[in-house]
């Protein structure tokens, strides 16, 4: 949802807060595909290991956006707090190409102590041929 929308957020949670909302005109959102990659830590769900080091680095250059879950600064150090750690997503003309752009953020990311999944959007890649 906040990948595709093209509207102004901080003018319509505002209007929300005013209880003005309804003056507004109908948000709009890009036509492009989203497609998000968690990244956990080692152990989730059960017992996730905490503390493990995450070093971004050049995750958002290549068109994703890493949205922080379960992650800590510690001592200026990006560190793994809880299971479910980051949540990497891309957009793309359709799921291959947001998956494609998820995966490759995803490869940009040091994160010695977590995984995520490798099959994320394969059902819809599949149907779309």
């Amino acid at each position: 949802l906040m990948m595709r929308l093209e509207s102004d957020l901080a003018e319509t949670m505002l209007a929300c807060a005013n209880g003005t909302l309804a003056a507004l005109p109908e948000p709009q959102f890009s036509e492009d595909t989203a497609l998000t990659v968690v990244m956990a830590a080692n152990g989730y769900p059960d017992t996730p290991e905490k503390g493990g080091a995450i070093v971004l680095g050049m995750a958002e250059s290549e068109g994703a956006k890493v949205f922080h879950a379960g992650t800590a600064l510690v001592d200026g150090e990006l560190v793994a707090s809880g299971g479910r750690v980051l949540n990497v997503t891309a957009t793309g003309e359709n799921t291959r190409a947001a998956q494609q752009a998820a995966y490759r953020a995803v490869s940009a990311i040091d994160f010695a102590t977590g995984f995520c999944r490798k099959d994320i959007g394969w059902r819809e890649v599949a149907r779309e041929g």
